[in-house]
C-alpha cells in the first residue's frame, strides 16, 4: 500500500481522503488516516488538502470560502497540524454548516468543505 500511495503522489494523482464506515463505531478515524498519509510520504499540508479539498474537487463541487453566504464545516485544534498532523485528532471546536456544535461525546475530525 505504501508504494501505491507514494507512486500516486509522485505522479500527481488527485487524492481524496475519506472513510465510509458502515457503523458509527468505525467512524472518527480520519486523523489516523492523515497520519498514515504523512507516514507514506505526503506532507501534512498535502494530507490535509486531500481530506478537505480533495473530495470536493473529485466530485466536481464548487469550492467556496469561509464567509457569509457560504456553507462551511470548520474545526479548531490546539497546536499546529502542519507540524504534527496528529493534532487533528484532538478537536476543540466544531462548526457544522455555520453553526457551532457542542457535544458531550468525543469530538471527531470534521472535514472542511465550502460551497454554495
Amino acid at each position: 500500500m505504501r508504494s501505491v500511495v507514494a507512486n500516486s503522489r509522485q505522479l500527481g494523482v488527485k487524492v481524496a481522503l475519506g472513510f465510509d464506515a458502515a457503523e458509527a463505531a468505525y467512524q472518527g478515524h480520519s486523523a489516523d488516516e492523515l497520519k498514515t498519509m504523512v507516514k507514506y510520504g505526503f506532507t501534512p499540508l498535502e494530507a490535509i488538502q486531500a481530506a478537505t479539498l480533495g473530495g470536493a474537487e473529485l466530485y466536481g463541487e464548487q469550492l467556496g470560502a469561509i464567509e457569509p453566504g457560504y456553507y462551511a464545516d470548520v474545526i479548531a485544534v490546539d497546536g499546529d497540524p502542519l507540524a504534527d498532523v496528529g493534532t487533528l485528532g484532538q478537536v476543540s471546536f466544531v462548526m457544522k454548516g455555520g453553526v457551532v456544535v457542542t457535544t458531550d461525546r468525543q469530538l471527531i475530525f470534521a472535514s472542511h468543505y465550502c460551497g454554495h
